[in-house]
């Protein structure tokens, strides 16, 4: 090819990728198939082994968030039906779990991994039916992070000497335990688990609005052919939460939700002896200095508060961009946010699923129309929601000040806030001027800045150069109203056990 005829031709691919209108791509559907899963048209409470009617003998719906449809009728759980589960829990304690061998125990975790594993499509589609998550995120995160805690929390089983050299250690009893609806499965496995291996007995309520694969989970324990009444499940609103967290006969409450439940839950067993983990809200700093990878720190931002609707307490809601790159870092953030999709959770296109529940979707809502009378400036793509089902436009917002409400108050939803700084003790300052501390995220080329920031950042958890990252082996929790205690890790057996004096 001649030069002239070369020019020719780079002029033309140069033509052509211009006329290319940005942000016109569309997808064809591809939706997960829901075939091969069983969702029973009404399910029991699971206590003592089996599927028991509730003496309440009311139940509530559990619906789509996507279309709005029922999927099941859930029993409502009362104070009774709460008690018969502690004395089943008890029961098993004192007669099988505790004076099994550990081995024992840790083949029975191992047992139930597997067959989370074996049944990963069916859990991963009932969990975005349930939860409104995507279904990338049930498929590739949630379900081999549930199955993966269990395999981990197997291997400590027989290892306890090992994590707590010259100490004996010893298991509580009974465990109440509470989880959130944001990760219906991965919430109960980071509680199950370490219960567990540890000796300990179970009952747990999952949330109202995503009780599904709790069930389902009780479903496989049955499977795994653990002994009746090690784990058992029972479903309701607060006032079964209540219940549990007041039973005279549980020792341990581990809890996952809102900081203003939790401060319930820390008056309530003031005084009793009880132990207690409290995994609470949050409200995380992202921070990118100007020697970051951007197009590498832009998507991490998108993963950190879109992909998860916000749906997750140490999304990186509040973003601090250092102000000479505060331009270039914004300007990719819109046009990346062009490019999500936001639909159908079960389509494997879909980039930011279903709010929750209606309730969520209206302070979400509150939030966004607070943040405009507060006088910050709104960002929203044009994209249209779908006509049915509980949606929110990923939303940023710009201008935003330390005394702006969107920077302090939890949101839990897509919504992100921006500010500048120049200097490191600035982004210090105003990143642990918050009342939560669950976690952050530090985008930077220099390691020194990492460990820094690592040191004086006020969170339990500091990602660098990505965010969203978990792993059994790695301890979670916060400071200040984000709770107190540790789940996963070597760090997640310590609120499970004692030690013998």
């Amino acid at each position: 090819m001649s030069i002239q005829s070369k020019k020719s031709t780079d002029k033309k691919v140069k033509a052509t990728k211009k006329s290319i209108p940005a942000f016109e791509w569309k997808y064809a559907p591809a939706p997960e198939s829901t075939d091969h899963i069983d969702i029973k048209p009404q399910y029991e409470l699971f206590i003592g082994g089996k599927f028991v009617k509730p003496a309440t003998s009311e139940y509530f719906e559990t619906t789509n968030p996507a279309n709005n449809k029922v999927l099941s009728s859930i029993a409502k759980a009362g104070a009774s039906d709460v008690d018969k589960a502690v004395k089943a829990a008890r029961k098993a304690y004192a007669q099988s779990w505790q004076k099994m061998p550990a081995r024992e125990r840790g083949k029975y975790l191992y047992r139930i991994a597997r067959l989370i594993q074996e049944r990963a499509r069916e859990f991963a589609v009932i969990e975005t039916l349930d939860g409104g998550k995507p279904i990338r995120e049930s498929r590739d995160i949630d379900i081999p992070l549930a199955a993966n805690h269990f395999f981990y929390y197997a291997g400590w089983a027989d290892k306890l000497p090992y994590a707590f050299p010259n100490r004996k250690p010893m298991p509580l009893g009974v465990a109440g335990q509470i989880i959130p609806w944001n990760f219906p499965l991965l919430m109960a496995a980071w509680k199950i688990a370490p219960a567990l291996a540890t000796g300990n007995t179970v009952v747990l309520k999952p949330a109202e609005t995503t009780p599904l694969t709790a069930l389902k989970l009780a479903e496989l324990i049955q499977e795994a052919g653990l002994p009746e009444g090690v784990v058992n499940v029972v479903t309701g609103f607060g006032d079964t939460g209540a219940a549990l967290v007041n039973h005279a006969s549980v020792d341990k409450i581990a809890f996952t939700g809102s900081t203003p439940v939790g401060k319930y839950i820390q008056k309530a067993i003031a005084g009793t002896g009880k132990k207690v983990t409290l995994e609470l809200g949050g409200k995380a700093a992202n921070i990118i200095f100007d020697d970051a990878p951007i197009d590498q720190a832009v998507e991490g931002i998108v993963n950190g508060i879109f992909f998860n609707q916000g749906h997750v307490c140490c999304a990186g809601s509040r973003l601090f961009v250092q102000e000479n790159i505060a331009s270039t870092v914004i300007a990719k953030l819109k046009r990346r946010m062009k490019t999500l999709v936001v639909g159908d959770p079960m389509d494997k296109n879909t980039d930011i699923g279903a709010i929750n529940s209606a309730a969520q979707l209206k302070k979400i809502q509150h939030y966004i129309q607070l943040g405009q009378q507060e006088g910050a400036e709104i960002y929203q793509t044009d994209q249209a929601l779908p006509d049915k089902g509980l949606f929110c436009k990923p939303t940023l917002f710009l201008g935003t000040s330390q005394s702006h409400r969107i920077v302090q108050e939890e949101i839990f939803g897509p919504v992100l806030t921006i500010q500048t700084f120049r200097t490191i003790e600035e982004v210090i300052e105003k990143a642990n001027n918050i009342p939560y501390g669950l976690s952050a995220g530090v985008w930077t080329d220099k390691g020194s800045k990492i460990f820094n920031l690592s040191n004086r950042l006020r969170a339990g958890v500091v990602w660098a150069n990505t965010y969203n990252k978990f792993d059994p082996a790695s301890p979670f929790g916060g400071y200040k109203e984000s709770g107190f205690g540790r789940e996963g890790g070597l760090h997640g057996l310590y609120p499970y056990v004692q030690f013998e004096h």
